[in-house]
């Protein structure tokens, strides 16, 4: 089932699970080594998306009091 369903987009990772400590460290360090592979980036936010926000906010914290 593995083999049939891992792809190089979406891959299965088999940990061991004898200790608990190790499955959460071996986890931890496939998900950190993935996301450094991914390299993920904040999108870049133009002054006229900047401003939206700031109204947006602006309107959102009005609706509080």
């Amino acid at each position: 089932m593995l083999s049939a369903t891992s792809t190089a987009a979406a891959p299965w990772y088999v940990v061991p699970a004898d200790k608990k400590w190790f499955t959460r460290l071996a986890v931890a360090a496939t998900i950190y080594l993935t996301l450094e592979d991914l390299n993920p980036q904040f999108p870049a936010v133009s002054e006229i998306q900047k401003a939206a926000f700031a109204d947006a906010r602006k309107a959102l914290e009005s609706e509080k009091d």
